[in-house]
């Protein structure tokens, strides 16, 4: 079998191609034949030397992996061969809090899926949507789950309330389509008029430029009646804005600071009662309540882009430059 290594810091020049022999499971192990991946924020973070968690030395890399279980052990309970599955990116974090003894993680601590078979213990994967393809259910385990945790893990998201997301990433792409899906009313913000036209068409109740508005925040309060959204998804890292944009007793669920983070001013913090939020992925169960929801809703994701597995280089130099609208796909059988 083949699979792709990166090193810690290495730079996209650290993804390597190598061969090993196809493993075997243990008694509470599925192989999976992985069919497709996705690429998150998190590969360039760990080739870039930016990733807060611990990744081991010439790991497999990418935490999003969707295939076939083709072996099971002799104790496994919960699958059988044939089953379709998707890869849970913290492998022991089943529910509850996060903590540091459950933060295994695949493409990290962890060996990740961009390989053609990957042993997981049976605990550490849940089924496919039936309405998926390979290469939809690869763009969930990281970025969806985020997104779902950032509306329902905290205060929970209500219908009829109001979510901000900002840009057009990963995270708040599954942002707006979930939150649409349970009922709220979505504004987002995005860099230019086709990005917001495109989210538009994805469910968008009204989209901001924030290239061309000076003030985002203060137009989110206009269109608010000036009293400001329930939720937002952060992943700028611009929460004194989105405090200015969050109703009273609202909350901000961060997800990270793309482009670095200003000192947030602690009295607009006190003064607003919003709940900030650091967001760490999310758990087992936030994954498998995701694709109840994204099944019986019939839900596709968005995808810009699929490159074939032997083209693994080019999709990361793809993302690495900015990629399009919508997650990047890598797939087995393309």
């Amino acid at each position: 079998m083949k699979s792709y290594h990166i090193q810690y810091g290495g730079g996209l020049e650290s993804l390597r191609l190598r061969e090993h022999p196809v493993p075997e499971p243990g008694p509470t192990e599925v192989l999976v034949r992985i069919r497709a991946n996705s690429l998150s924020s998190r590969e360039l973070n760990i080739l870039r030397g930016r990733y807060p968690l611990p990744v081991s030395d010439d790991i497999i890399a990418a935490s999003d992996g969707a295939g076939e279980v083709v072996a099971v052990g002799g104790e496994v309970d919960r699958f059988q061969v044939g089953d379709r599955v998707m890869g849970v990116v913290f492998q022991r974090w089943f529910d509850g809090r996060f903590d540091l003894a459950r933060a295994d993680q695949l493409g990290g601590s962890l060996n990740g899926l961009l390989t053609e078979y990957a042993v997981l213990d049976q605990e550490g994967v849940v089924p496919i949507p039936d309405h998926l393809t390979y290469e939809e259910a690869a763009t969930l385990p990281c970025v969806a789950v985020t997104a779902w945790n950032a509306l329902l893990g905290g205060q929970g998201l209500v219908p009829g309330e109001q979510v901000l997301t900002l840009g057009s990433g990963g995270v708040s792409l599954f942002a707006l389509q979930l939150a649409k899906l349970l009922g709220a009313r979505v504004i987002a913000t995005a860099g230019t008029d086709e990005k917001a036209a495109r989210l538009t068409e994805l469910g968008a109740d009204a989209v901001i430029n924030h290239t061309t508005t000076v003030d985002w925040a203060k137009q989110v309060r206009e269109l608010t009646d000036d009293r400001g959204v329930d939720h937002v998804v952060d992943v700028a890292g611009t929460l004194n804005e989105s405090l200015r944009a969050t109703a009273t007793g609202g909350e901000i669920a961060f997800v990270g600071s793309l482009g670095g983070a200003d000192p947030v001013d602690a009295r607009l913090l006190f003064t607003s009662s919003v709940t900030v939020r650091p967001i760490a992925l999310g758990h087992r169960a936030h994954f498998q309540a995701m694709n109840q929801a994204i099944a019986a809703a019939d839900l596709h994701p968005v995808i810009d882009r699929v490159f074939p597995f032997d083209q693994t280089p080019a999709a990361f130099a793809y993302y690495a430059n900015g990629g399009g609208f919508g997650k990047i796909v890598i797939s087995h059988t393309a």
